[in-house]
């Protein structure tokens, strides 16, 4: 079985070079990019497992290349802080981070993190062959005026055009219309999406529904779909029911 790649995004040759070797003695190969175009092209041309990604870059901020990164690749994403910042610390998680780490740091902290989250990750991508079991072969499911085909993991809009989702954004999706207007705790989302892994603390749950209700929420600022149960965790609030057919 081939290693499994890191991709470093720094500006600091130096620290790309220490984490390099960080994540090389653990097994890992790694790949390395300064840019947001460097990011994008070895994401296009490489299976990345996860992304290590200074928060401080030139130009193009690690904030906009993790939200841009979101919107097209389901890929962890790790953010390197150079300080202990509340207000980047959420940011980051908002615009699509899975964990924080900050500057200065131990090595073992780094592999220990990269370690968890690839456990939290592992099974969760839905390969393109396998559909869900909720709808019959052929049938799209609708909700608010939106079509989600399992044959074909295509989100149809209000106005009949493809959303593109992320093979996680479709599984997440599918699981809210497989329990639509049933609370679903956090714990009982993670394990239906196959994580094996997360605390309390953890926002991978939370990062992933913000990003859906991006998708799908007439206004995600006060959504309508995906409702937070405070304490608790999330209930699908809308009619769901199965297309006759597939236009």
């Amino acid at each position: 079985m081939s290693s499994k790649t890191i991709l470093v995004v720094d500006d600091d040759a130096k620290m790309r070079r220490l984490l390099r070797r960080c994540f090389e003695g653990e097994g890992f190969d790694v790949a390395e990019a300064s840019t947001e175009v460097d990011v994008l092209n070895v994401l296009r041309s490489n299976d990345i497992c996860l992304i290590t990604l200074d928060i401080s870059l030139p130009g193009e901020s690690g904030l906009v290349i993790a939200r841009d990164v979101r919107q097209s690749f389901d890929v962890p994403i790790i953010m390197i802080t150079g300080r202990d910042d509340v207000i980047d610390r959420v940011v980051g998680l908002e615009v699509g981070a899975d964990d924080y780490i900050t500057k200065p740091f131990h090595v073992r902290e780094v592999v220990a993190r990269v370690r968890a989250l690839l456990r939290r990750a592992e099974g969760k991508t839905v390969p393109l062959q396998s559909k869900p079991k909720h709808a019959p072969k052929g049938r799209a499911i609708a909700f608010d005026g939106m079509s989600a085909d399992p044959d074909t993991f295509e989100l149809r809009d209000r106005d009949g055009k493809i959303t593109d989702l992320t093979s996680g954004d479709f599984q997440l999706l599918t699981l809210f219309l497989d329990h639509p207007k049933r609370v679903l705790s956090r714990d009982q989302i993670m394990s239906m999406l196959k994580g094996t892994e997360w605390a309390p603390l953890d926002r991978t749950v939370d990062n992933k529904v913000a990003r859906l209700r991006k998708k799908i929420e007439r206004d995600p600022n006060h959504p309508r779909l995906i409702k937070t149960v405070r304490g608790i965790g999330y209930s699908f609030a809308a009619d769901v029911f199965v297309e006759t057919s597939v236009s």
